[in-house]
């Protein structure tokens, strides 16, 4: 069972936790969509992007927290609160020791784009364990996907049998997403 902790913005008011597991990905990819399709209806998913101003925590059975953080690439932002923003994920990222994985979340339908290439870059340069999540898979054909997923390899210059392909809308490999973070949040 998931139930929501807190939402917040600075080091001083985010829950205690031991282990964590980070959502992040573009303004509309499907972030909240994701972590509902996965623990149940706990995440607000508005009809606009952009709608997610603070880190907002759930509580998944006691065995890790979830932390559901604002989409980036929001055009409608002003420069402040593009910094704000900024200033807050640096605080989040540097400071908070419980993180044991960052699911990236990517829409299939699109190669990309340099947000997307500096979040990426960002957690690996401060050495965050990252999962890539295709989603909306149920928007595209097989061979749509097939040439989709060949397409976001070259571009991340990452190997494809390191994404996750799945959709919140048909379930597809919805399961087996919350095995694979399970684990490795374990590091089984």
């Amino acid at each position: 069972m998931i139930k929501f902790i807190t939402s917040a913005n600075n080091l001083n008011s985010y829950p205690d936790s031991e282990k964590e597991v980070v959502f992040v990905g573009r303004s509309n990819v499907g972030k909240s969509s994701l972590i509902n399709a996965l623990y149940g209806e706990v995440a607000y998913v508005g009809k606009t992007p952009g709608k997610t101003k603070l880190l907002n925590f759930f509580n998944y059975d006691d065995i890790y927290t979830i932390c559901d953080v604002p989409g980036y690439g929001y055009a409608k932002l002003s420069d402040r609160q593009i910094i704000e923003f900024g200033e807050m994920m640096e605080e989040y990222f540097t400071n908070r020791k419980a993180i044991k994985l960052c699911v990236v979340i990517l829409d299939i339908r699109r190669v990309p784009n340099d947000d997307d290439l500096d979040m990426i870059e960002y957690l690996n340069y401060n050495h965050i364990d990252s999962l890539y999540v295709l989603n909306k898979a149920d928007k595209l054909s097989n061979n749509q996907i097939t040439n989709q997923v060949k397409l976001i390899g070259e571009k991340l210059n990452t190997d494809t049998k390191e994404f996750v392909i799945c959709s919140c809308l048909s379930g597809k490999n919805i399961d087996n997403l919350k095995d694979l973070i399970k684990k490795k949040v374990y590091g089984i």
